[in-house]
């Protein structure tokens, strides 16, 4: 099930200009090896934000082989560091070397192991946060996430709708992803009714969640 018309995102997709020819290289590299990043129309978007909110500092979930840390480094002001998290053990050298490719490896510092862990050990304030990282995951970090955000600060949450799964019953759904289901609606319900966020959910690639962190 698309949660898009397939012709309209074709046609979205065909108005995009190139990048930095690294960045299209490393995109093309995680095509050809299946490692899923962002999709373009979400590429977009997320540089828009970017744009608009100017963060200094961004932490992110789920590094794969850094493509998406590579793109959000491009819109960082000149002091912008961006930290990122990743415990699958193959792609971390290989994101690694992505970094040095790009020549952000000042920029970006990549945290080894299971992210769970790793952001009960950080410091905040993050001014922008990207949640990128395995779906039935995404609400056990909220907690951490929401210390580390700063007041006004964004966290984008990726992948939230799961091909339009979301909006299925649980038993209409595969055995073997009613938990990520279940968590996943969950998050999205906490997203929307939690008094410190103000968020929208947007059917965008494969679904994102932006959400501010209100100062109250």
């Amino acid at each position: 099930m698309s949660i898009m018309d397939e012709r309209l995102t074709t046609y979205i997709r065909s108005l995009e200009c190139p990048k930095n020819p690294v960045i299209e290289q490393i995109e093309q590299e995680a095509l050809d090896t299946r490692v899923p990043i962002i999709r373009k129309e979400t590429q977009s978007f997320l540089s828009v934000i970017l744009m608009i909110k100017q963060p200094s500092r961004i932490l992110e979930i789920g590094t794969a082989i850094g493509f998406s840390a590579i793109l959000m480094s491009e819109y960082l002001p000149e002091n912008g560091h961006i930290t990122t998290i990743e415990k699958y053990e193959k792609r971390i050298p290989i994101a690694k070397e992505n970094f040095r490719r790009a020549g952000k490896e000042e920029q970006i510092t990549l945290m080894e192991g299971d992210a769970l862990k790793v952001v009960e050990t950080l410091r905040g304030p993050y001014d922008f946060i990207f949640m990128d990282a395995a779906k039935g995951q995404y609400i056990h970090y909220l907690p951490d996430v929401l210390r580390l955000l700063s007041d006004g600060g964004v966290l984008m949450s990726d992948n939230v709708l799961q091909d339009g799964d979301v909006i299925e019953s649980r038993f209409a759904v595969e055995r073997r992803n009613r938990t990520i289901h279940g968590r996943m609606r969950e998050y999205l319900y906490e997203l929307k009714h939690h008094p410190k966020f103000e968020t929208s959910i947007l059917p965008l690639g494969d679904g994102v969640a932006l959400s501010v962190k209100k100062s109250i």
